[in-house]
């Protein structure tokens, strides 16, 4: 049993779980002088050099559309409908990045294997002031473990951290229901310096096929991320 054209265009809009690219920053610097009339004292204080950061350890991001082997996209996405990807817009791509792919496999009678994967790059740099770059990474990996935990109608939530995948990684997985159809989640969220990455993966059976294994799409997704950073690493090469 085949879907329309129209209902499977709202399932590929409802599915996708968009990356959270969101960078804010605060900083405040105050100094006076118990002297005023001092010129002597103002000029000294005047002279004094600015309080120095870490310098960034990376300074360029990888294509998002390139950071996964064509293999991988294949077997995560089996009937992917454009391999190399849809990049979003950026207006700096040396600080962020995004791409996405989906995937409908149509079964016949045995309805449809329908597949998302997203990726999103955030990089910092040090800023005198607001912090390191690695410290601003750090925090906006927390932000993207908490986004991560906080969708609407998640059920059978998890989020472990996970060694070997950058300097940290947390894994999150649930099952939400969209449009009628049981999907399942992976995302992995990944700190390498001061790079944060983020991926997301999910799957549903629609018009009848069976859902997907929750395990297998973790698996793929876990070793998805690996990729990931790798091909950060490389860009910075």
């Amino acid at each position: 049993m085949h879907r329309s054209a129209k209902r499977l265009a709202s399932l590929l809009t409802c599915a996708a779980v968009p990356v959270l690219l969101v960078a804010g920053c605060s900083g405040s610097d105050s100094d006076s002088s118990g002297d005023a009339s001092s010129s002597a004292s103002a000029s000294g204080k005047a002279g004094k050099p600015s309080p120095t950061v870490a310098p960034a350890k990376y300074k360029q991001l990888p294509n998002p559309c390139e950071a996964f082997a064509k293999g991988s996209i294949k077997k995560m996405l089996p009937k992917v409908k454009d391999a190399s990807g849809e990049q979003g817009k950026s207006s700096d791509n040396s600080a962020h990045g995004t791409c996405s792919w989906n995937s409908s496999d149509e079964q016949g009678v045995d309805g449809t294997q329908f597949r998302w994967l997203d990726i999103g790059y955030q990089r910092y740099d040090s800023e005198p002031g607001v912090g390191s770059a690695e410290k601003r990474a750090t925090e906006f990996y927390a932000k993207q473990v908490s986004a991560g935990q906080a969708v609407k109608g998640a059920k059978k939530l998890k989020t472990v951290k996970t060694a070997g995948t950058g300097d940290e990684s947390t894994t999150i997985t649930y099952d939400v229901k969209k449009e009628g159809n049981d999907f399942k989640n992976t995302t992995i969220v990944a700190r390498l310096s001061n790079i944060v990455v983020t991926i997301n993966f999910n799957g549903a059976g629609l018009a009848g096929a069976d859902a997907p294994k929750a395990a297998d799409l973790l698996k793929q997704a876990q070793a998805a991320a690996k990729e990931a950073v790798t091909a950060a690493t490389k860009a910075n090469a």
